[in-house]
This record gives C-alpha cells, structure tokens and sequence, in this order.
C-alpha cells in the first residue's frame, strides 16, 4: 500500500512537472503587440484606496497602542 502511494505521488509529479514544458501559448500571427486592450484603472484604483485605507487604519491603531502603553508605564512611575 505504501508502495502504491509513493509511485502515484511520483507519477502526479512528473506530470505536473513535465506538462507546462510541453504546452506553449503561441501569438497569434501578425500580432503587432500594441495595445492590450486590458483596462488598468479599473480595479486597480480600488485596491490602492483599500490598501491606503488599511495602512492608515494600522498607523492609527500602533499609535493608540502605544500610547496606552506610554500612559500606564507613567502612572506606574
């Protein structure tokens, strides 16, 4: 049984090892490669007002952190 196991691992291995070798995406003739008619802003600018947004939320979180950290070390003192 373990026999089994190990050979159908390794054979799932070569497959998945050998395959992307043997497929290749081809052009498509003539292609002149301008634009890719792809729109970049779309989602993009959201992820950016989302990511600012979070960096923002965890700036504001470190400085309520610290300082209630900085108040309690000055009660104590």
């Amino acid at each position: 049984m373990k026999l089994k196991t190990l050979l159908t691992i390794l054979a799932i291995l070569c497959v998945v090892l050998c395959l992307p070798s043997l497929l290749h995406a081809q052009g498509m003739p003539g292609d002149p490669g301008g634009d890719p008619d792809v729109p970049i802003d779309g989602g993009l600018s959201l992820l950016l007002a989302a990511g600012a947004g979070y960096g923002l939320k965890k700036v504001n979180d470190m400085r309520k952190t610290s300082k209630a950290i900085t108040e309690d070390v000055s009660e104590k003192v």
